[in-house]
């Protein structure tokens, strides 16, 4: 389960990365020529596209990175990447399978069979 978190987390991390570079690079052109945001329509958050075009794709790749060593710290970020690109973008073409994978990498990393080994974290 841990390297099926890890596949996940990593190729949803990607595609999140791809979703994000579309959306910042969107608040960027309607930021600067209005007409494109008349035309297609605007953007009510800035700063919420922005800041989940960013931290999204990176909880989601550091996610599954962690997942075999620290399956549940793994699970938890995919979890919060997940939900954040469902709370930023919605859930629609571009967005169902980084969401759904994030999310199934992360219920899996917590999932995951033996616990954690207890040691020092700093």
């Amino acid at each position: 389960m841990r390297n099926a978190a890890l596949v996940l987390g990593l190729i949803g991390g990607i595609f999140a990365m791809i979703v994000g570079f579309f959306g910042y690079g969107y608040t960027v052109v309607v930021e600067n020529h209005h007409e494109v945001g008349e035309l297609f329509g605007g953007v009510d958050n800035v700063g919420l596209i922005r800041m989940a075009s960013f931290v999204s794709p990176l909880l989601a790749i550091a996610g599954g990175a962690m997942a075999r060593a620290r399956a549940l710290w793994g699970g938890v970020l995919m979890l919060i990447a997940g939900g954040l690109m469902y709370y930023a973008f919605g859930f629609g073409v571009f967005t169902m399978f980084p969401i759904g994978f994030c999310l199934v990498g992360g219920l899996l990393g917590i999932a995951a069979g033996k616990p954690d080994e207890p040691k020092a974290h700093f």
